[in-house]
């Protein structure tokens, strides 16, 4: 297992890692839409969905990875009603239309409105 860590993605708040190398695979932890070179959290969906997007980004890209190569993905949303927004930031990222479950949860860190988390080859 290799542990993967990137300052170009937020780091951990709680007891894990942002992300892991397993037999060629990579798991990122959910990435929820802090920047990283500020702490800030922007306003509205769309705006959020693009910065967990960066936020996941990183993290495959620290792992010599990218996009192209996820296979898996979980989102979280705070409201189903940002669904089509998020799906239209989501479809621009994650251009390998991997297999996927969107769940609407009663809250998120932060108080965020989405939350992502990948799996991918390396």
């Amino acid at each position: 297992m290799q542990k993967i860590s990137t300052t170009n993605a937020p780091g951990a708040i709680g007891p894990y890692s942002q992300g892991y190398e397993v037999n060629g695979v990579v798991y990122t932890s959910g990435q929820i839409p802090v920047d990283p070179a500020t702490g800030e959290v922007p306003e509205g969906i769309r705006a959020q969905a693009e910065q967990s997007c960066k936020n996941v980004g990183a993290i495959l890209l620290a792992a010599q990875t990218g996009f192209e190569n996820v296979f898996k993905t979980t989102c979280f949303l705070a409201d189903m009603k940002d669904f089509a927004t998020f799906n239209e930031v989501y479809a621009q990222y994650f251009i390998s239309n991997p297999a996927r479950s969107c769940v609407a949860v009663k809250e998120l860190p932060k108080g965020v409105l989405c939350e992502i988390e990948a799996i991918a080859k390396v």
